[in-house]
């Protein structure tokens, strides 16, 4: 398909830009929203932040393009899941030497 955009009145450009945006902002949010799919609510991901240092938390929502993710000291990251890894969940089982012993 091809437009002779020469031809189209100032209006018409404006419409045109407009559909134009818009398509490309669906066409976004379905990449992301296919990048979540990856993830579930409840699972451990890590990302890299911008200062370079991994940040690993819990997903816990899905957004419009990001993801929310919260971390164990109770940071709050909106991330978009492109940049999400999968993480092994922490073991939080006690060390069998570490477990205090009831009499």
């Amino acid at each position: 398909m091809n437009i002779d955009i020469d031809k189209l009145t100032e209006r018409e450009l404006i419409d045109l830009n407009h559909r134009v945006v818009e398509r490309l902002r669906f066409l976004a949010q379905m990449r992301a929203h296919g990048a979540m799919l990856r993830f579930s609510i409840g699972q451990q991901v890590s990302f890299i932040s911008g200062r370079g240092e991994t940040v690993v938390g819990t997903l816990v929502k899905y957004n419009k393009r990001t993801v929310t993710v919260i971390t164990d000291d109770g940071q709050r990251w909106n991330v978009s899941p492109s940049f999400l890894r999968e993480t092994e969940p922490k073991d939080v089982t006690p060390k069998r030497g570490n477990v205090a012993q009831l009499k």
